[in-house]
């Protein structure tokens, strides 16, 4: 989908995980709609070929190198964002981590590692972001990507499931709390995206390609695009009167299956 050039003009926006996969699809259709932008990522090089990329396109990006694990990083951001641009309109937590191992097989440092980047990152997000996004003349926008999975139970995903069905939960209590401050708090929620890594490796490599696409009534992967699209939108004037909500991005996938058959599997990290 194409928005208007201007869809987006004189917002700032910060996005975690900005340097690949979703969040760089993202960021790419930001700057399509005027955005200034600055990525967050633990991943130097990958900050440095996105922000080149971006810049080809013609918008105003920046990097940082943070870790969402830590809250000082993500603040950090946040201030370098504010003194470069003069103010922060839209957060994105997308920065994620995941793995498949069965629950009695998970080492406690395992689930500690994604709830830290996943719940964690997304809190240290939102603490570090809300000071800027309250004074956004725009409206302040705070987005977190979630997973279908994080309400169905993921065998093989625990660490990531929970942590997904946290940061919903966190979502909406800060629709509730930062409502009156003008902040729209929602999360987008993608299924099998086919131009990640994530996807390529659990379902091409694997061979379950058909397997998967057999469960998406559009009968199609995702792409990127599709993702972005919904974060443009609920960025832009025409998503002012939505919060709290869960923007199922999926092709039908979640509507097709029961959640008795859900099948082990790991979704990208963003990182």
């Amino acid at each position: 989908m194409t928005f208007r050039e201007d869809a987006l003009a004189g917002r700032v926006a910060l996005i975690t995980g900005g340097g690949s996969g979703i969040g760089f699809g993202i960021a790419k259709a930001f700057a399509a709609a005027g955005a200034k932008l600055v990525l967050a990522s633990r991943n130097a090089e990958r900050l440095e070929t996105a922000i080149g990329e971006l810049k080809a396109m013609g918008a105003e990006a920046i990097a940082v190198t943070a870790d969402v694990r830590k809250f000082e990083d993500v603040e950090s951001a946040v201030k370098t964002a504010v003194d470069t641009f003069g103010h922060l309109d839209v957060m994105v937590a997308n920065a994620a981590g995941n793995f498949v191992v069965p629950l009695a097989e998970m080492s406690p440092n395992a689930w500690k590692v994604v709830i830290d980047i996943d719940l964690n990152g997304t809190f240290h997000c939102a603490k570090a972001a809300y000071p800027a996004l309250k004074t956004s003349s725009f409206g302040g926008r705070f987005i977190a990507i979630s997973t279908t999975r994080a309400l169905e139970g993921w065998p093989g995903c625990a660490h990531a499931g929970a942590a997904k069905a946290g940061i919903m939960s966190l979502m909406r209590t800060l629709c509730g709390e930062w409502g009156p401050d003008g902040i729209r708090c929602n999360t987008i929620a993608p299924g099998a995206i086919g131009d990640t890594e994530g996807v390529k490796r659990i379902y091409e490599e694997a061979g379950r390609k058909e397997l998967e696409l057999s469960s998406i009534p559009l009968g199609a992967f995702g792409k990127t695009s599709d993702i972005a699209s919904a974060a443009v939108f609920l960025c832009s004037d025409a998503g002012a009167y939505i919060t709290g909500a869960d923007i199922v991005v999926d092709g039908g996938r979640n509507r097709s299956r029961s959640s008795t058959g859900v099948k082990v599997e790991a979704t990208e990290a963003a990182e």
